[in-house]
């Protein structure tokens, strides 16, 4: 018998489309090699990650023209032309999540790793970001996923029952840390996916 009553939402990956490669294929000519050498030395993942749990931008480009000043220009663009790294709505997984604020029986939040200085322009984009009850965005909050703090920050705030919590997120780490405190979860790959395990679950979509 299903026992879900909650459904908590990431967004980048899962309800809007988020890549650097937008901008940065345009930057580097199309050269995904060196685009890939970028990512992997200069502005990096786990970079970006920390202003994620709200280490300022400007300070973030600063720290990194420091270490690496010959790339001072590409290094700027990664926030000057952050807005067009997004590539808009994930429309199959907004579906979903329409049919499911439409149903009384379930209450829906989000939970994302997103700077707090870049947040608001999502929130003007994207009109169904208004639809959640509640939004924990993980730079507002000075943590991230997968701590395990942001996860209980969560279910605090809302006062949420894990056990009658459904997580949707696309990075497997941040579901694993999910199943640590008891939440149910579905690792997402995409929205047919979604919407198959969903119903697998017994949720009514």
């Amino acid at each position: 018998m299903n026992t879900i009553r909650n459904v908590i939402f990431d967004l980048g990956g899962v309800l809007i489309d988020w890549n650097p490669e937008y901008v940065y294929l345009d930057v580097f000519d199309g050269n995904k090699k060196k685009m890939q050498w970028f990512f992997d030395e200069i502005c990096t993942f786990d970079w970006n990650e920390n202003q994620d749990a709200g280490y300022p931008l400007e300070q973030a480009q600063s720290d990194r023209i420091k270490l690496f000043p010959k790339y001072e220009e590409w290094i700027r663009i990664y926030y000057d032309r952050w807005e067009e790294m997004l590539g808009g709505p994930i429309d199959g997984t907004v579906t979903i999540l329409k049919k499911l604020v439409s149903n009384p029986k379930y209450k829906i939040f989000a939970l994302t790793n997103w700077s707090a200085e870049t947040f608001p322009v999502a929130l003007k984009r994207f009109d169904f970001l208004h639809l959640f009850e509640g939004i924990v965005v993980s730079g507002t909050e000075k943590t991230r996923k997968p701590f395990l703090d942001i996860y209980q920050i969560t279910l605090d705030r809302y006062q949420l029952d894990p056990k009658k919590s459904l997580f949707i997120d696309d990075n497997k780490r941040n579901i694993e840390a999910a199943d640590k405190l008891g939440i149910q979860t579905i690792h997402f790959q995409s929205s047919i996916q979604l919407k198959s395990s969903i119903k697998y679950m017994g949720i009514e979509i």
